[in-house]
């Protein structure tokens, strides 16, 4: 009968295999197959736990594709106190998914997922833990920190991190459940394995940031274990200690340098802190932030972008310049994944290249453009190669005017004016090649592209206010040029370069011969060059009454009798373009023609506005404005979109603590028995050593049974095994030759103290004789 139900049950298991291998092949066909209502509760309320399952699935996808799945909510909710783990998995996720639209029926799950938290699988308590945080109801939030608590006592660390997990979800839920909580937090950041510490640190960034007090004597242990979390750990670890440095830490203090920086590095020093020491020989840096700043050293070779770039941001924060010069390679690195990684990676680098230019310079030929990049992508490798122009050789600087010169001749016309932008700022950064960059301009301006045109002139319009005196030759090149600008702004511009050298040379100027050949064709200009053409008129004319009155005081003071002067050609064409302006259509030119000729009856006050000197204009990085936001953040990705203060939830970093109110550098020390696998002085060791060591270190007994373990090896162990079976058969031999060894050894002893007294009486004797 026992072979028989043996069969049965092996042929019973054999069927549940071969219908789920194929219900497997039979795949999506079968789950996309919709389901009415009655056949979905068939599925749910059946005994077989595959039927179950598949049911689950199907409500499950329903739930994701937006679709009704709040009517099988009890049918769903009763499985939950199945044994299967897969049923479990998909009723809990239900659970999560509907408890606010059904919180009566979900409470009446929580005995059962209660019951689930003392399951001898830790998984299961661990899922169990994860759901009853997961359903929002106000009403449990008790019964959730009593589960929370057994959860951070439990002895699985997968349960423990759960609790973590769980421990912001309760306190969203209630947040008078906050001193609890923090209990908890306290004890689960100072566990000893890393993921649940992890876990910890980020419920704790997200519960009670500011409670940096929980933090000192768990400040090593957590740093030890930094190189072990996981990603999302790894960040949040590394937000955490950049608020602690700058709370508990002085600012590093740079000083007199003992030792130059080596520029080679080596793979053997990569994990060794003896470059960074020597560089940094001229800083003084606290022990425990520069243990903090080593041990995020390998976290550069994350395979996370996120994680680098939060690196990089820890030690441009709170870092010396050598540490923000190990983070630059990695950082450039980045640049070799897809295009959002890439983009978002420039944003980084455009940041921290405007503080370390210098440090990216060897790196110039990842920022050059690719035919495959997007427009951001290139405005930002554009922008980076003019930030290190100044700072490059000659090699490089050539191979950078190259660049900008082979794209502003291109066909993309945000491409073209981002290069010629691109080569103006290079021209105003390094005065040397300025005459090149200007040459290069220079050529474009007969460009067919107007665009083309126009964007370089307006940088030849900044390079020429910058020295003025030098340039004049520049201004007739670009009036020759006049004629044969077709676009509307480089018009304008050379006009209003014409205008602001209108008063060099006295009447030698070609200002107004300019402007009787502008007159000619006035009606059919632009209302860009119009505007400018009224001004050129303007100034003209001011100077003209200017050298006027000189004249006249000139001849004043000679005594000279005033002659009848004829009407100038100056003041005959100030009279035709105010005609011209008189009849044309748009107000805003009669407005400024009317402004002009009565400013221009005070020629002093003409003076002081339109002849005034104005200043060379500057063209900063486009990325000037992002300055301040730390790296990584979306607020320096929106450029400050957000205001002057941010997006919405910015925060920024504090300052640096005052210099004496640190917190005491005791607080950070570990208790006695605690140290972790990153000590330089202890390092992991092996199981059968650590059982050696206990073994050694626990005391001996009075019975004899823990005496003599250290020294016995596993040959002996074996030996007395195999002697145990002669052992039963000689037990009475022995016995009998242990009495016998005892009666000996009492013979011996009594014979010795006879010999004893005997050598005492003749001692005695002796001394009688003597006396």
């Amino acid at each position: 009968m026992e072979s028989i139900s043996r069969i049965s049950s092996l042929m019973e298991a054999a069927r549940e295999l071969t219908l789920d291998a194929a219900q497997a092949t039979r795949g999506s066909r079968t789950s996309s197959r919709l389901l009415d209502r009655n056949q979905m509760r068939k599925l749910l309320d059946s005994r077989n736990d595959r039927d179950v399952l598949e049911g689950l699935r199907r409500v499950v996808a329903m739930m994701y594709r937006n679709q009704k799945t709040l009517p099988f909510f009890s049918s769903v909710v009763k499985n939950v106190a199945s044994p299967n783990i897969e049923i479990k998995k998909l009723v809990y996720i239900y659970l999560i998914h509907h408890a606010e639209q059904e919180p009566d029926l979900a409470l009446l799950s929580i005995n059962t997922i209660q019951k689930s938290l003392s399951d001898t699988n830790p998984q299961v308590r661990a899922l169990a833990l994860k759901t009853m945080s997961g359903i929002r109801v106000p009403v449990i939030s008790q019964i959730v920190s009593l589960a929370i608590k057994k959860g951070v006592a439990d002895m699985s660390p997968v349960v423990r991190k759960a609790a973590a997990l769980a421990i912001p979800k309760c306190y969203r839920l209630d947040p008078s459940q906050a001193p609890q909580l923090t209990d908890y937090l306290s004890t689960l950041i100072g566990d000893k394995q890393y993921f649940v510490a992890g876990a910890a640190v980020a419920a704790f960034m997200e519960m009670c940031p500011e409670r940096i007090d929980l933090i000192h004597k768990h400040y090593r242990s957590l740093v030890r274990k930094i190189v072990d979390m996981d990603e999302w750990s790894q960040l949040a670890m590394l937000r955490l200690m950049s608020f602690y440095a700058r709370k508990c830490f002085p600012r590093p203090k740079s000083g007199a340098s003992k030792s130059k920086a080596t520029e080679s590095t080596s793979a053997d020093d990569f994990y060794s802190e003896s470059r960074t020491e020597e560089t940094d020989a001229g800083v003084t840096i606290d022990p425990d932030l520069r243990l903090f700043l080593n041990a995020v050293r390998p976290l550069l070779q994350s395979r996370n972008s996120g994680v680098v770039v939060a690196v990089t941001r820890c030690y441009v924060e709170i870092g010396t310049a050598e540490y923000v010069k190990l983070a630059v390679g990695p950082l450039v690195a980045l640049m070799r994944g897809a295009q959002d990684i890439q983009q978002l990676a420039l944003y980084n680098i455009v940041s921290v290249c405007l503080m370390r230019p210098r440090d990216f310079v060897k790196y110039a030929s990842h920022f050059l453009v690719r035919s495959t990049d997007s427009a951001p992508v290139w405005e930002l490798k554009l922008e980076v190669l003019t930030i290190i122009f100044p700072h490059s050789p000659l090699h490089i600087k050539s191979l950078i005017l190259k660049e900008l010169e082979h794209f502003s001749q291109g066909t993309n016309k945000a491409l073209v004016q981002e290069a010629v932008r691109a080569i103006g700022r290079c021209a105003q950064s390094d005065a040397t090649t300025s005459p090149r960059c200007l040459k290069l301009l220079l050529s474009q301006i007969t460009s067919l592209d107007g665009t083309l045109a126009a964007e370089s002139l307006t940088v030849i319009r900044h390079l020429i206010q910058q020295n003025p005196d030098s340039h004049v030759g520049t201004v007739v090149r670009l009036a020759k040029n006049l004629d044969s600008a077709t676009d509307p702004h480089a018009r304008a511009t050379i006009i209003w370069l014409v205008g602001e050298f209108s008063g060099l040379g006295g009447q030698d100027n070609i200002a107004p011969d300019v402007l009787r050949i502008l007159l000619k064709d006035f009606a059919h200009e632009s209302e860009v060059a119009k505007r400018q053409i009224v001004l050129l008129g303007a100034k003209v004319y001011l100077h003209h009454i200017n050298r006027r009155t000189e004249a006249e005081k000139a001849k004043a003071a000679e005594d000279d009798p005033p002659q009848a002067l004829e009407i100038h050609p100056i003041e005959r064409l100030w009279d035709y373009l105010m005609l011209l302006i008189r009849y044309d259509t748009s107000y805003d030119l009669r407005d400024r023609a009317r402004m002009y000729r009565s400013l221009l009856s005070v020629p002093q006050l003409a003076t002081l506005m339109l002849l005034a000197p104005k200043p060379a204009p500057q063209a900063p990085s486009p990325s000037e404005s992002r300055k301040g936001f730390p790296l990584g953040s979306s607020t320096l990705v929106l450029e400050g979109g957000g205001g002057l203060h941010g997006l919405s939830g910015y925060e920024p970093l504090p300052d640096w603590v005052a210099p004496g109110r640190e917190p005491d550098s005791r607080l950070r020390e570990q208790e006695d028995g605690q140290y972790s696998r990153y000590d330089n002085d202890r390092g992991p060791a092996p199981a059968g050593q650590a059982l050696d060591e206990a073994v050694r270190a626990a005391p001996s007994k009075s019975n004899g049974i823990a005496e003599g373990l250290g020294t016995k090896t596993l040959d002996d162990w074996l030996a007395e095994g195999d002697d145990d079976g002669e052992s039963g058969e000689t037990e009475e031999e022995s016995e009998e030759e242990t009495d016998e060894e005892e009666e000996e050894e009492s013979d011996e002893e009594e014979e010795d103290d006879e010999e004893e007294e005997e050598s005492d009486d003749d001692g005695e004797e002796d001394n009688l004789v003597k006396a």
